[in-house]
């Protein structure tokens, strides 16, 4: 049985954002897990600060979230103090880190999601979400870009990484037609001005994926039934044990301050 729609938003513009920080903030996280194990020391730092724009990102949103509720949540609250099921993330972003092809397959995929769709959210109506929308497309534009000449330099190398690419590619795909999946509340948002419909970025994502996968010597993988209801609360095994750890200390020690 689904989880209900969250009843604690009394306005669907910030139930909207919230969405869109709950990305950033599990992707964000997932990155943030490489730190001191990346394959170099240079990717080690790159990865670190791609983790940071997104979890920035997600302040952002949720920032202006709790403003539009009229400050009935912060930030940290919605970050530390709810539960799985009160997370609206797509489950793309929730997947295991895996080995550094896994990782970079599954940055390839937000980031050529992501870019188009923060371009057009640039926008909106509303001048703050028009200028974190710019700000974060400007951002994702750099994460397709290093992204891409990962999965380019794995897929296109040695046996080993070309196998790998490919299984990754193989094994994420599934979780990719969520990200364009619009309902109600998706096109309410970009009807009134305020949002943008991911459905209409789909034709970019295809072309930036294409011309990746055309370099990598990957095939993509033919069109299946996906996994979806992350939109709804229902995810996958993973973020339970992601949320573990994130949330750890604020609930050992809820109120705490440093």
């Amino acid at each position: 049985m689904r989880p209900s729609a969250d009843p604690i938003n009394p306005d669907r513009r910030a139930a909207w954002l919230i969405r869109l920080g709950d990305d950033a903030l599990m992707l964000g996280h997932r990155l943030s897990e490489w730190s001191s194990r990346a394959p170099t020391l240079e990717e080690d730092i790159a990865l670190s600060n791609l983790a940071l724009d997104l979890i920035g990102q997600t302040r952002a949103f949720y920032q202006h979230a709790c403003k539009l509720e009229g400050g009935m949540r912060d930030e940290d609250g919605l970050a530390f103090r709810r539960s799985e099921h009160e997370f609206r993330n797509v489950q793309l972003v929730e997947q295991l880190n895996g080995n550094f092809a896994d990782t970079i397959v599954r940055h390839v995929l937000f980031s050529a999601f992501a870019y188009p769709f923060h371009r057009a959210l640039s926008r909106s109506h509303d001048p703050e979400v028009a200028g974190i929308a710019a700000r974060a497309g400007n951002e994702m534009a750099y994460h397709l870009r290093h992204s891409g000449e990962w999965l380019i330099r794995l897929g296109d190398g040695t046996a080993e990484s070309h196998a790998k690419a490919q299984a990754a590619l193989d094994m994420l795909w599934p979780y990719v037609d969520e990200l364009f999946a619009s309902d109600a509340l998706d096109r309410e948002m970009a009807e009134s001005g305020f949002g943008a419909d991911p459905a209409q970025v789909r034709p970019a994502f295809d072309s930036a994926v294409e011309r990746v996968l055309s370099e990598a010597t990957l095939e993509r993988p033919p069109a299946a039934p996906g996994h979806r209801g992350g939109r709804d609360g229902v995810h996958t095994e993973h973020l339970g044990h992601l949320l573990a750890q994130m949330q750890y200390l604020q609930r050992a020690h809820p109120g705490a301050s440093w």
